[in-house]
């Protein structure tokens, strides 16, 4: 018997210029019985794919089989996440954030603050009352005018 057709499919086949309904001429080719002996090497590539569907198909009791291994009874659904759901961890963190950034704040405040003794209004009147700013800096700049002219020189 000659098999030409078969081999300019199988051909074709290795080029990928066959059509779906010439692959299956081949599946259904080498899924017969009696196969050349020179085509038989091609037979498990074709026959594989109808013997691996009839073995890995589930069972009508693979449903009970694995809530029997969960142990939870009943219709196992995927739980949806809500968008606020996904940034709530983004919150939390920001929220950590500000807290210890107020906590920093608050402990500098204090440490800086504390070398100053408080005692109220009194003080605030008295700074208002005391030498001005401007009195000052016009104290320092005389006290420059007023250097050495040797000290100008080592400068």
């Amino acid at each position: 018997m000659d098999y030409k057709y078969i081999e300019q499919l199988l051909e074709r086949y290795w080029n990928c210029e066959t059509t779906l309904e010439e692959e299956q001429i081949l599946r259904t080719f080498f899924s017969q019985k009696d196969v050349p002996a020179s085509l038989a090497k091609y037979r498990g590539l074709f026959c594989y794919e109808q013997a691996e569907t009839a073995a890995d198909t589930l069972g009508d009791d693979f449903d009970a089989r694995m809530e029997a291994l969960v142990g939870e009874p009943g219709m196992l659904r995927a739980r949806t996440i809500t968008f606020r759901q996904r940034l709530m961890p983004l919150f939390k963190a920001a929220a950590m954030v500000a807290i210890f950034l107020t906590l920093g704040n608050a402990a500098q405040v204090a440490f800086t603050d504390g070398d100053k003794p408080q005692t109220g209004v009194a003080d605030y009147r008295q700074a208002e009352e005391g030498p001005s700013v401007a009195m000052g800096d016009s104290a320092k700049v005389d006290t420059l005018q007023h250097v050495p002219a040797t000290a100008n020189i080592l400068k």
